[in-house]
């Protein structure tokens, strides 16, 4: 059996997998619930997938701020510059030419652009809006969902994914998600057409969002995860998928066996195996997949079975064995 967890409101228990029980590595002692996110992405403040994810944030109960670029900075990495006085428009013209190099919606001062790379805008985020929004540190960093899924070389070039290491190395936990079926359009589409497959996508990831979240965030024991580590996940197409409950979460590795020194044997076992399925192969099966891959947000590479059996903890009752789609 696996359990997938909807919302904070119920329990899903489906019979199609087993189970991956706790493992017991120890933990330091409970902390703080988690309330205070940081948002943020590479695609720019404006896209229908960010606005989606911050109302469906808002929806659980969180207190989010969101710190993203003013336009799209898809593969940037983690490229650094100080931000700038914008000589172009935002994207879909949300400020003018000459705009100052940060600002904030007119309408909700939680809503806030940074004129540069992703990087720099969640940095701005934990310095600046954290301590006037929070009166403090943020608990927590979501990063995306990206336009797009970021698997195996992506991982490297992806600014949404930079965005989610750099807070991760600032000392501050963070996740960076990623979804197909999206496309760089803008946040008005989600009321002029919400049945489009992008508005359906932004809108489902945004739960898919929720719920790993509500998983990860559910035991009370603290560091949420170990220093200088992220994770990247990747929800597969929702095309056969139309609702959360369709889909399983995996816990993946980056790099296939054979790989970039990859050697079979190595991770967390869990599965009746210590070989984890890569993330693209499970991405791509065809099936409803969420993939979970822990990275080291340093390097950006996979992480010893150690760090992973960490992350197993916190989520094992949200995950399932992959056997094909």
């Amino acid at each position: 059996m696996f359990v997938r967890v909807l919302a904070a409101l119920y329990l899903v228990v489906s019979v199609a997998g087993i189970s991956i029980g706790p493992i017991n590595i120890g933990f330091p002692g409970p902390g703080p619930a988690v309330k205070n996110i940081i948002l943020t992405n590479d695609d720019g403040w404006a896209t229908a997938m960010m606005r989606a994810q911050m109302d469906a944030l808002i929806a659980e109960g969180y207190n989010v701020v969101m710190s993203a670029p003013s336009e799209n900075q898809s593969g940037t990495s983690s490229k650094s510059a100080p931000p700038t006085v914008l000589n172009i428009t935002c994207e879909f013209g949300t400020c003018d030419v000459g705009s100052p190099a940060v600002g904030t919606n007119a309408s909700n001062t939680r809503i806030n652009y940074v004129n540069s790379f992703p990087v720099n805008a969640v940095q701005y985020g934990l310095s600046t809006l954290a301590p006037k929004f929070f009166n403090g540190k943020p608990d927590f960093v979501v990063s995306g969902p990206n336009v797009g899924t970021n698997l195996l070389g992506d991982v490297m070039n992806s600014g949404t994914i930079g965005a989610a290491c750099e807070a991760a190395k600032q000392g501050i936990p963070a996740v960076a998600f990623s979804g197909s079926n999206l496309s760089q359009i803008a946040y008005t589409t989600l009321l002029s057409d919400p049945t489009s497959i992008d508005s359906r996508a932004s809108f489902l990831n945004s739960k898919l969002t929720t719920t790993f979240l509500h998983t990860l965030f559910a035991s009370p024991a603290r560091p949420i995860l170990p220093a200088n580590i992220t994770l990247n996940v990747n929800f597969s197409p929702i095309t056969q998928c139309t609702s959360a409950f369709d889909y399983k979460f995996v816990l993946t590795r980056v790099e296939p066996i054979g790989q970039g020194g990859a050697v079979a044997g190595q991770d967390v076992q869990t599965c009746g195996t210590t070989t984890l399925p890569d993330e693209s192969t499970v991405s791509h099966s065809g099936g409803c997949f969420v993939t979970v891959s822990v990275i080291d947000a340093v390097n950006k590479v996979d992480v010893d079975a150690k760090t992973q059996a960490f992350v197993l903890n916190r989520i094992g009752q949200l995950l399932s064995c992959f056997t094909g789609a």
